[in-house]
């Protein structure tokens, strides 16, 4: 290899690379200098396709897990620019909230291409919503569907204290329904952080219960085990996006 044509690994190598890395660090042998690679492409449709809903996860595992030790993979944006410019093949359709604190990409070490993303206040679904998430899937072959709430989340808190503003009012009515699902022993105010973070998470449950509720199509897809439709919650303190199955 020339110095004027450096390697640049494909996804499935970085992604072994990772779990190596992972497992080391796991077994304790840390200090460890990792080298420097790059994502110098986004997703191909051959990559995209051989990956499995599980494999998603376990790759945004990972790269929140380089996320949280701060050394996220050396993304070549304007490479995976070019290289999406003419079609594109996400492995998955992100629902998060518009928090700018939680930004699903960023936490996960994911570039472009890579993943679908719908925000909104309280990550809720709506049809439109599904309408994209199932273009997203049925249409585009994205293999996941990642439903992910926050810590600290405003949204809930501003449900779980009757806020009312403008057209906030009627959003924040859709998150209301996880405040009295919550099952909690301890004082159920929106100064109470615990209480908002145990909304928050049932707010997600049901969020996935909805998608699968209100779109067939969705629902379909997932029964054929083509996707998987999941939860998580991203932890602002320490940075862990949590996955988990509903």
């Amino acid at each position: 290899m020339g110095k004027d044509k450096p390697y640049q690994p494909s996804r499935r190598v970085i992604l072994k690379h990772a779990l190596a890395i992972s497992a080391l660090s796991v077994t304790g042998l840390t200090g460890l200098t990792v080298p420097s690679i790059a994502f110098a492409a986004s997703l191909s449709k051959e990559q995209r396709d051989a990956m499995t809903p599980d494999s998603v996860i376990e790759h945004f595992r990972q790269g929140n897990l380089r996320f949280r030790e701060n050394r996220p993979t050396k993304h070549d944006y304007l490479a995976q620019k070019r290289s999406s410019a003419a079609g594109q093949y996400p492995a998955a359709v992100i629902l998060s909230c518009i928090d700018s604190r939680a930004p699903a990409e960023i936490v996960l070490d994911a570039g472009i291409g890579e993943t679908f993303n719908a925000r909104v206040a309280g990550n809720i679904s709506n049809r439109d919503i599904l309408g994209s998430m199932e273009f997203a899937c049925a249409v585009a072959g994205a293999k996941l569907v990642l439903v992910m709430g926050h810590t600290s989340c405003g949204a809930v808190r501003g449900a779980i204290d009757n806020a009312e503003l403008g057209n906030l009012t009627g959003l924040l009515d859709e998150i209301k329904p996880a405040i009295e699902k919550t099952e909690y022993s301890g004082e159920r105010k929106g100064s109470n952080y615990d209480f908002v973070d145990a909304v928050a998470r049932k707010n997600v449950e049901l969020t996935v219960g909805n998608i699968r509720e209100n779109s067939p199509v969705l629902k379909k897809l997932e029964e054929e085990k083509k996707i998987k439709i999941v939860g998580s919650m991203y932890h602002l303190v320490g940075g862990k996006v949590d996955i988990f199955e509903v």
